[in-house]
């Protein structure tokens, strides 16, 4: 299924856990009935005249007095490219094409579990944060750095 409507490319916005992108629809096409089927679906966006796409979460469609708003999260490793372009049409009104997806939303969120994984561990009352044992640890890292700087015997050393 594929739908074609007249939007607002309101925003788009990015965090460290994920990369949200919303339009506004305004007049007869936010009367579209496909606009319900794809909500809550995985979906491939994209805007004439950007040659690229992107693929998303359709996370939700809001109506208010004025309009409709509908609201997607991006595939967590969409290139920095992919997202500029986009970017780059922000603020203007736009041809969104929505795009059915083969992907599940249970693939989709997999990938993004996969894409946001970091240090685990634990916030106490006290604000101090305990990590995991079995990571990474800065510690680890800093020892890395020392080793290396051993082995730069080769370079002279200004003082």
């Amino acid at each position: 299924m594929s739908i074609t409507i007249k939007a607002g490319f309101n925003k788009q916005t990015k965090d460290s856990k994920k990369e949200l992108v919303q339009f506004y629809v305004k007049g007869e096409d936010e009367k579209k009935p496909e606009l319900n089927a794809l909500t809550r679906s995985v979906v491939i966006i994209s805007i004439n005249g950007v040659d690229e796409s992107l693929t998303a979460e359709f996370k939700k469609s809001s109506k208010d007095a004025k309009k409709t708003v509908l609201d997607f999260e991006v595939k967590g490793d969409a290139s920095a490219e992919k997202s500029f372009e986009f970017y780059k049409m922000a603020g203007s009104d736009v041809e969104l094409t929505i795009t059915e997806s083969d992907e599940s939303i249970e693939e989709f969120e997999e990938h993004q579990k996969a894409y946001r994984e970091g240090l685990r561990g634990t916030i106490n009352k006290d604000g101090i944060v305990e990590i995991d044992g079995n990571q990474l640890s800065f510690d680890d890292v800093d020892g890395e750095k020392e080793e290396e700087s051993e082995d730069d015997s080769d370079f002279p050393v200004i003082n």
